[in-house]
């Protein structure tokens, strides 16, 4: 790959090229950026959807740790943990993300 060829961006795209082709497999074998938001936040997804779910799931982590202040960060964390099957953990995400956005976290009852 040229220099170019690894901006995050451009990594980013071309995985998302990868998928709307119908290859999920091979857009979560192309190398992504560690910090890249948007890169981790796809593969969470892709990953999910592959059955890798340790994976995806280290890739939402990864996304609220990038941005620990955005509500959307633990939102997508809790559908994920969701989807893997971990109740518990989805249920503590998404009242982190009731707190970021000003609500109560137990919902408002």
């Amino acid at each position: 790959m040229s220099g170019d060829d690894q901006n995050p961006d451009k990594m980013y795209d071309a995985a998302t090229q990868q998928k709307d082709g119908g290859d999920l497999e091979g857009a979560v074998i192309l190398e992504i950026d560690p910090d890249h938001l948007h890169s981790n936040m796809a593969m969470g997804v892709y990953l999910q959807k592959l059955g890798r779910l340790d994976e995806s799931i280290l890739h939402a982590v990864k996304v609220t740790e990038i941005q620990p202040e955005d509500p959307f960060s633990f939102t997508q964390l809790s559908v994920i943990y969701q989807r893997c099957g971990k109740i518990l953990e989805a249920e503590d995400a998404m009242a982190q993300a009731h707190v970021l956005q000003g609500r109560p976290a137990g919902g408002g009852h």
